[in-house]
């Protein structure tokens, strides 16, 4: 038995969302200490672009790993009808208790994905270009045990002062 070449594709999407960097978690000048001017109280909005890959043998019989047609399906379904022209914060129900950030986003987007994939071991990467300058990349899985409300002592003493949002 031979093996099967294994195979990437990868499909782009374009979304426009506004979302305001505020942690429930901290105070009101510490927010705007950590996220500066994406800490705006009226928020501000991205055209971001996401580029969903998924990975794996390539069928002998259909001469694909996916059908790029159910893709763009799952895309539209777990991308762009919940996000696309809204405001993550008071529309997206996950963002209620987790902080909009891009990151979380991508989290979000995969986890989403993963839902509706009837194979979801298929899915590789979720990419997300914020800005011209800051991409996002979550390939599933995590590194770090997840903290409810305190990340403090994951970089201890080191609070950047940088938000995703910045270029």
């Amino acid at each position: 038995m031979s093996s099967l070449p294994i195979v990437s594709i990868t499909r782009r999407e374009t979304f426009s969302s506004c979302h305001r960097l505020h942690s429930p978690f901290l105070g009101d000048e510490e927010n705007k200490k950590l996220y500066g001017k994406c800490n705006n109280p009226n928020g501000h909005g991205h055209n971001y672009v996401v580029l969903v890959t998924v990975k794996g043998p390539v069928d002998p019989q259909t001469g694909m790993v996916m059908n790029v047609h159910d893709l763009k399906q799952y895309m539209k379904e777990g991308i762009m009808d919940p996000l696309d022209h809204k405001n993550l914060d008071q529309d997206v129900p996950y963002f209620k208790a987790v902080v909009s950030t891009t990151e979380n986003l991508a989290i979000f987007i995969w986890d989403q994905l993963q839902k509706l994939m009837p194979r979801p071991q298929l899915l590789h990467e979720v990419k997300i270009l914020e800005t011209e300058k800051n991409h996002v990349v979550y390939r599933g899985g995590s590194t770090f045990p997840r903290k409810k409300a305190d990340s403090s002592n994951l970089h201890p003493g080191n609070h950047n002062h940088v938000s995703s949002d910045s270029d």
